[in-house]
C-alpha cells in the first residue's frame, strides 16, 4: 500500500510542478486552430509502428518544437526497450555515460544496468510489456508513468511461476543531455509486484 501511495504522490507532484506553460494531448490545440494528430503536442510523437505510443502526453511548449520532439522520441525509444527487451532501443536512447541515481542493489551502474534488469525480469515474466501511460516533458527532464504487465511463467528468487498476472506501476524521471539521456531516477511499486509473484519482500 505504501508503494502505491508513493507512486500516486509522485504523479500528482510532477503534474503540479508542470502546471504552467504546458499543453496536454487530451485537450491539445495548436493556437486553437488544429486538433488531432497534427496538433501540439500530438505532432511531436513518432508514430512508427515499432515504437511505444504514449497514452497521454504533456509538454512544456517553451522548450520549442525541435527539443520537445527530441525528448519525446528518446522517451519512446527508451520505453520501447522496456516493452520489448531489444537493446538497440536502449542504445539509441541513453548515453554511454548514463548514470542510474536510484541504483538497486546488485544492478550494474551505467547502460548495462537496464540490460541486466530487463534480462533478469524477463526470465520471470517472458511476455512482459511496458505501457507508456503518461509522458511529461519539461525543460531537460522527461517524467513517465509506466504500467508493466505480463505473466509469471518463469522463475524469480527460487520461486517458479504458475502463470500469475503481473500488473504494476513505476515512475521514471530522465535527464536529457545534448542528444541522449544521461541520468535517471526511478521508483517501482515493488510491494504490488512481489505480492503478485508470491515472493516475500
Amino acid at each position: 500500500m505504501r508503494s502505491r501511495t508513493l507512486v500516486r504522490v509522485a504523479v500528482v507532484a510532477v503534474a503540479a510542478s508542470l502546471a504552467g506553460g504546458i499543453v496536454t494531448a487530451a485537450h491539445a490545440h495548436d493556437d486553437g486552430h488544429r486538433q488531432g494528430p497534427y496538433a501540439w503536442p500530438q505532432r511531436l510523437i513518432d508514430h512508427s509502428p515499432d515504437l511505444v505510443q504514449p497514452k497521454a502526453i504533456t509538454v512544456d511548449r517553451s522548450i520549442g518544437d525541435r527539443r520537445a520532439a527530441q525528448e519525446v522520441h528518446l522517451a519512446q525509444q527508451l520505453y520501447t526497450f522496456w516493452n520489448t527487451g531489444e537493446q538497440k532501443y536502449l542504445d539509441a536512447a541513453v548515453s554511454p555515460r548514463f548514470k542510474d541515481n536510484t541504483l538497486p542493489a546488485g544492478r550494474p551502474q551505467g547502460p548495462t544496468g537496464p540490460v541486466f534488469a530487463s534480462k533478469n525480469f524477463r526470465a520471470a515474466v517472458p511476455d512482459l510489456t511496458c505501457e507508456l501511460a503518461d509522458l511529461l516533458v519539461t525543460g531537460d527532464k522527461i517524467t513517465a508513468r509506466l504500467v508493466f504487465r505480463g505473466h509469471f511463467t518463469g522463475a524469480f528468487n527460487g520461486v517458479q511461476g504458475k502463470g500469475q498476472s503481473v500488473d504494476f506501476n513505476a515512475i521514471d524521471i530522465q535527464h536529457v543531455g545534448t542528444d541522449k539521456i544521461i541520468e535517471d531516477w526511478h521508483i517501482e511499486d515493488n510491494a504490488t509486484l512481489l505480492s503478485q509473484l508470491g515472493v516475500d519482500g
